[in-house]
């Protein structure tokens, strides 16, 4: 996608062998522009941890260049096998609530198991982690050409007019190696001269939409607007909201769904006031193995802090800002999870998917 008029992913290897892992890292955005090297397995552990990077889909490419770096670690260092799978035990950990990064680790893991050298796992373990970058940002740009219709729909009926989008926290091409999943469909559109406006939910506490999703759309040139979280039930009961468009972390087998803290609330106003509600995820992000989601997905619970307090340009300084009494108790919980019942459908790179059990079970 676009920075400044030149071309980016979110994460990419230098030619050579064995090479470093660039990352864009998100910490900055939208004030500054850095470029992070990750140079071994630790670093990008906590590249996934402290949220240098994050969206579901770019966590799993992350986790599986982090077991090529732990290849690379332990055959430059050497290191017994032991490091290795103590290390993928340890990226494993970073983010619980995602599930691609379990799926994209266990895709390396199984490929590198014909390797018969550290070296050489470690040669395997890069073309499988480049592989699934490829596959991931393919998935995010066909999830862009199955959401189009939606748009296309609703702006048909409204006979040309405005269609107003909105979406929780970011799921744009930051959350992924390339498009995005929520954003997709929505700078496809952009692109084909629809005219579209997207209204953007901070999404406190890390502000990922105020950070990240405003700063996309500004580089794709698409109009949008930021909004406090608790603006989205004013919005759609006063007909100023089309259609809702998240991402996931997690999709049970039954399409319960875990995003980002705040997604059930938008989920329920959507439902009292008949605005459909889109889930745009890659088949990568469902976990067959799980039945349903409520009380079911493990939900990641990060440091106070982020809630106690607030990162912003401060004199040209990015500082993080107490907004609370010194002490004060904070509880994070980084997910919720919205029910299927008020999910109107998935789009996926396989086209847009009914929320129960037999539709979802029909994409394996």
């Amino acid at each position: 996608m676009r920075v400044a008029d030149q071309y980016y992913r979110t994460i990419w290897v230098d030619e050579g062998q064995l090479p470093d892992v660039q990352i864009i890292d998100q910490r900055y955005l939208p004030h500054e522009f850095h470029i992070e090297t990750i140079s071994s397995y630790k670093q990008m552990a906590i590249a996934i941890k402290e949220m240098h990077l994050r969206g579901a889909g770019l966590i799993g490419v992350a986790g599986a260049f982090g077991v090529y770096l732990a290849y690379r670690d332990a055959f430059q260092g050497n290191q017994p096998m032991v490091f290795v799978d103590g290390a993928i035990a340890e990226i494993l950990n970073t983010r619980p609530t995602a599930v691609n990064l379990k799926w994209a680790i266990n895709i390396v893991c199984s490929r590198v198991a014909s390797g018969l050298t550290l070296e050489e796992k470690a040669h395997i373990a890069l073309d499988a982690a480049k592989q699934l970058a490829d596959h991931d940002a393919e998935s995010c740009r066909l999830i862009g050409l199955n959401g189009l219709p939606l748009i296309e729909e609703i702006s048909d009926r409204k006979k040309g007019g405005v269609v107003n989008i909105l979406t929780h926290c970011n799921a744009g091409w930051l959350a992924f190696t390339d498009y995005g999943s929520a954003l997709s469909p929505i700078y496809l559109a952009h692109r084909k001269g629809i005219k579209l406006h997207v209204w953007v939910d901070e999404t406190r506490p890390r502000n990922q939409g105020a950070a990240l999703t405003t700063w996309e759309l500004l580089n794709e040139g698409v109009p949008h607007t930021l909004i406090a979280d608790n603006t989205g039930g004013h919005l759609m009961q006063n007909h100023m909201v089309d259609m809702v468009v998240t991402g996931a972390d997690r999709i049970a087998a039954n399409g319960d769904t875990a995003n980002k803290i705040g997604t059930y609330l938008k989920a329920l106003a959507a439902h009292d006031n008949g605005i459909p509600f889109y889930v745009a995820a890659p088949t990568s992000t469902i976990d067959f193995a799980l039945a349903e989601g409520l009380g079911k997905i493990p939900i990641e619970e990060r440091s106070g802090n982020e809630v106690r307090y607030v990162r912003g340009l401060y004199n040209g300084n990015i500082v993080d800002m107490l907004i609370c009494p010194d002490n004060t108790p904070a509880v994070n919980y980084g997910f919720d999870v919205t029910p299927a019942r008020l999910i109107s459908g998935f789009i996926t790179e396989k086209g847009v998917v009914k929320p129960n059990s037999d539709a979802i079970k029909k994409i394996i």
